[in-house]
Protein backbone atom coordinates (compact mmCIF):
# COMPACT_ATOMS: atom_id res chain seq x y z
CA UNK A 1 0.00 0.00 0.00
CA UNK A 2 1.40 3.19 -1.11
CA UNK A 3 2.07 5.37 2.19
CA UNK A 4 1.38 8.71 0.49
CA UNK A 5 -2.45 7.85 0.13
CA UNK A 6 -4.80 9.50 2.26
CA UNK A 7 -7.44 6.68 2.80
CA UNK A 8 -10.36 7.56 0.85
CA UNK A 9 -8.27 9.81 -1.66
CA UNK A 10 -9.08 9.02 -5.29
CA UNK A 11 -5.91 7.25 -7.30
CA UNK A 12 -7.05 9.78 -9.84
CA UNK A 13 -7.56 13.14 -9.04
CA UNK A 14 -10.61 14.64 -10.82
CA UNK A 15 -9.49 17.12 -13.54
CA UNK A 16 -10.85 21.26 -13.35
CA UNK A 17 -13.59 20.10 -16.16
CA UNK A 18 -15.04 23.48 -15.47
CA UNK A 19 -12.04 25.43 -16.29
CA UNK A 20 -12.51 27.83 -19.69
CA UNK A 21 -9.00 26.41 -20.84
CA UNK A 22 -10.25 22.42 -20.09
CA UNK A 23 -11.82 21.53 -23.53
CA UNK A 24 -8.91 23.62 -25.37
CA UNK A 25 -5.96 21.18 -23.60
CA UNK A 26 -7.81 17.88 -24.01
CA UNK A 27 -7.34 18.91 -27.74
CA UNK A 28 -4.33 19.73 -27.35
CA UNK A 29 -3.50 16.02 -26.01
CA UNK A 30 -5.94 14.55 -28.58
CA UNK A 31 -2.96 15.69 -31.23
CA UNK A 32 -0.18 13.47 -29.39
CA UNK A 33 0.14 9.99 -30.25
CA UNK A 34 1.69 6.86 -29.12
CA UNK A 35 4.01 5.78 -31.93
CA UNK A 36 3.23 2.47 -31.22
CA UNK A 37 -0.65 2.02 -31.23
CA UNK A 38 -2.67 4.22 -33.92
CA UNK A 39 -4.79 6.38 -31.00
CA UNK A 40 -3.83 9.66 -29.47
CA UNK A 41 -2.84 9.26 -25.91
CA UNK A 42 -6.03 10.61 -24.35
CA UNK A 43 -8.24 8.37 -25.87
CA UNK A 44 -6.35 5.90 -25.01
CA UNK A 45 -7.31 6.81 -21.16
CA UNK A 46 -3.45 7.83 -20.88
CA UNK A 47 -4.33 11.09 -19.54
CA UNK A 48 -5.19 10.56 -16.07
CA UNK A 49 -5.83 14.70 -14.63
CA UNK A 50 -5.71 18.15 -16.51
CA UNK A 51 -5.52 20.41 -13.66
CA UNK A 52 -5.81 24.05 -14.27
CA UNK A 53 -5.04 26.81 -12.35
CA UNK A 54 -6.80 30.60 -12.16
CA UNK A 55 -3.51 31.48 -13.43
CA UNK A 56 -3.25 29.48 -16.53
CA UNK A 57 -1.01 26.71 -15.35
CA UNK A 58 -1.80 23.23 -16.45
CA UNK A 59 -0.48 20.20 -14.62
CA UNK A 60 -1.31 17.09 -16.99
CA UNK A 61 -0.96 13.91 -15.02
CA UNK A 62 -0.64 11.02 -17.07
CA UNK A 63 0.82 7.51 -17.77
CA UNK A 64 1.86 5.39 -20.46
CA UNK A 65 0.77 2.18 -21.39
CA UNK A 66 3.65 -0.14 -20.24
CA UNK A 67 6.90 1.66 -17.94
CA UNK A 68 9.40 0.52 -20.48
CA UNK A 69 7.74 2.53 -23.11
CA UNK A 70 10.08 3.51 -25.75
CA UNK A 71 9.26 7.29 -26.09
CA UNK A 72 8.72 7.25 -22.03
CA UNK A 73 11.20 10.22 -22.04
CA UNK A 74 9.78 12.09 -24.70
CA UNK A 75 6.07 11.64 -24.15
CA UNK A 76 6.17 14.24 -21.98
CA UNK A 77 7.84 16.88 -23.46
CA UNK A 78 5.35 16.04 -26.86
CA UNK A 79 2.37 16.81 -24.06
CA UNK A 80 3.76 20.23 -23.01
CA UNK A 81 4.51 21.25 -26.35
CA UNK A 82 1.01 20.95 -27.59
CA UNK A 83 -0.41 22.61 -24.46
CA UNK A 84 1.90 25.34 -24.31
CA UNK A 85 0.68 26.10 -27.67
CA UNK A 86 -3.06 27.65 -26.56
CA UNK A 87 -3.45 31.26 -25.62
CA UNK A 88 -3.40 31.84 -21.91
CA UNK A 89 -1.68 28.68 -21.17
CA UNK A 90 1.36 30.52 -19.21
CA UNK A 91 2.98 27.33 -17.58
CA UNK A 92 2.96 23.15 -18.03
CA UNK A 93 4.08 20.88 -16.21
CA UNK A 94 3.67 16.86 -16.78
CA UNK A 95 3.80 14.66 -14.47
CA UNK A 96 4.10 10.35 -14.82
CA UNK A 97 2.60 7.97 -13.11
CA UNK A 98 2.13 4.21 -13.00
CA UNK A 99 -0.25 4.20 -9.83
CA UNK A 100 -2.69 2.99 -11.37
CA UNK A 101 -1.17 0.90 -13.76
CA UNK A 102 -2.99 1.63 -16.97
CA UNK A 103 -5.41 -1.06 -18.79
CA UNK A 104 -7.18 -1.55 -22.08
CA UNK A 105 -10.35 -0.72 -19.84
CA UNK A 106 -8.98 2.75 -20.00
CA UNK A 107 -9.67 3.38 -23.36
CA UNK A 108 -12.62 5.74 -24.88
CA UNK A 109 -15.01 3.84 -27.13
CA UNK A 110 -13.80 5.13 -30.07
CA UNK A 111 -10.51 4.04 -29.63
CA UNK A 112 -11.45 0.83 -28.84
CA UNK A 113 -13.69 0.20 -32.09
CA UNK A 114 -10.87 2.14 -34.13
CA UNK A 115 -8.54 -0.75 -32.29
CA UNK A 116 -11.22 -3.80 -33.21
CA UNK A 117 -12.00 -4.35 -29.53
CA UNK A 118 -15.53 -3.39 -30.43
Amino acid sequence: MNDNLIEGEPLIRPSTTEHPLYDQVVEACKTVFDPEIPVNIYDLGLVYTIDISGEGVVKVVMTLTAPGCPVAGEMPGWVADAVESIPGVREVDVEMTFQPQWGMDMMSEEARLELGFI
